[in-house]
């Protein structure tokens, strides 16, 4: 009866159990298209050493890569806006597993950033915002939670592909780990990308998504003011979150914990994402997407300073554990704003641009702490350089949170 109702002409519409088995789908395909965001925070002490670098240096091409994920985030946006998400999908896999081809041959930490930047960060792209986009046109009672799922593919990456990977790595070598990868991706993904084929309901005529909830005006601004304001605070939230996410492997190694510890501790962070990412779901369609970026940036904010303070490894991996836990929906409630705020047919480009502005925090973070840490010869300030982000992104969510129209109109609904 399932399987009837999946596959019927026209099971094309919001909620549908096509809509719910396209969801389960598309959570697959972004925990393994989502490698390629954890696969340089686990190799970095390894790339580190063997192209004789300082750690700024070896923190680049996680840089390069976020900046590739960015731009191609938007690009990709835009033809999901006009034509749907299938074929970017298809191009994006084939592309991200070139990325990690040519990366595995690289002779040099320079031709290693551009495999990286341009075919891995590009590639991998697709698997997060862009996916993000498409959920959104398939759910409307649970939008919410149906772009967390979605969005926690990232964060089941993260918590699945670090502890085998960094196994594999020093069994083998980072070379053939990121071959691997490509095999890997190359082998699982294309068949599941078929499971998704049929164009969402904005691309079809079976059915229609919703308005936005809200409009820029109401709050006294326009459009693209208000894109800007929600790409600073992108910006200032990723740059903190980056901090403990990027150099963990890194710091537990200077510890003297080992990067196993290290490994450990992002795939624990992770881990906990997921639960945060998709209880921010659940809030999100209670409270809206503002309110629930302002409650995960002042618990990230709080587990930043613990991390501060305190070193020691039980603590490290308890504050990592509630790091995962706080931060985990921060990213997603951006997508939910748009979807609040902007027309579904600029659903996929205005959610690329807001996701890009995050990856350009995240980009900037990893360089900055690396950077920090080569100037200052520890972490701590680094860890203070991310709890004053961290504070601009409360102050800018906290403004707009209060802006009168949309005061006004929360209280009408009440």
């Amino acid at each position: 009866m399932i399987f009837s109702e999946i596959f019927r002409a026209d099971a094309g519409r919001p909620e549908s159990a096509y809509a719910w088995l396209r969801l389960a789908a598309a959570l697959v395909i972004g925990t393994i298209g989502g490698v390629g965001m954890w696969s340089v925070p686990v190799s970095l002490p390894a790339l580190q050493a063997d192209f004789a670098v300082d750690r700024a240096a070896a923190s680049l091409p996680y840089t390069v890569t976020m900046i590739g994920f960015a731009f191609a985030g938007v690009a990709i946006g835009r033809a999901v806006d006009r034509f749907g998400i299938f074929i970017p999908l298809v191009a994006g896999t084939l592309i991200m597993c070139l990325g990690y081809v040519a990366a595995s041959m690289a002779p040099s930490l320079a031709f290693y950033v551009l495999a990286q930047g341009i075919l891995v960060g590009g590639g991998s792209a697709v698997f997060f915002a862009p996916l993000m986009a498409d959920i959104s046109h398939w759910f409307v009672r649970r939008r919410g939670i149906a772009v967390a799922v979605v969005a926690a593919g990232n964060y089941v990456a993260g918590a699945v592909w670090p502890t085998p990977l960094q196994h594999f790595t020093e069994l083998y070598g980072w070379r053939a780990a990121h071959l691997g990868i490509a095999v890997i991706c190359f082998v699982t993904l294309l068949p599941l990308l078929l499971l998704i084929r049929r164009p969402a309901p904005i691309h079809g005529t079976t059915a229609t998504t919703s308005a936005a909830v809200y409009t820029p005006r109401e709050l006294g601004i326009s459009k693209n003011a208000l894109q800007g304001i929600l790409c600073i605070a992108g910006i200032a939230c990723c740059t903190a979150m980056s901090m403990p996410q990027v150099h963990i492997v890194a710091y537990c190694g200077d510890l003297g914990y080992g990067v196993a510890r290290g490994a450990e501790m992002l795939s624990l962070m992770l881990a906990f994402g997921i639960f945060s990412r998709l209880a921010s779901g659940f809030i999100a369609d209670r409270l809206g997407g503002v309110a629930t970026l302002l409650i995960g940036s002042v618990l990230q904010g709080t587990a930043l300073v613990l991390y501060f303070i305190f070193n020691g490894l039980t603590s490290l991996y308890v504050i990592s554990a509630l790091f995962g836990l706080f931060q985990g929906g921060i990213v997603p409630s951006y997508a939910i704003i748009v979807r609040e705020y902007f027309p579904p047919k600029e659903a996929a480009t205005r959610v690329g641009i807001s996701i890009m502005a995050t990856l350009f925090g995240m980009a900037l973070g990893g360089w900055m702490s690396g950077a920090i840490f080569d100037l200052t010869g520890s972490y701590r300030a680094a860890f203070a350089n991310g709890i004053a982000f961290n504070l601009l992104n409360v102050a800018i969510v906290s403004w707009l949170l209060m802006k009168p129209g949309r005061t006004e109109r929360a209280l009408k609904a009440a």
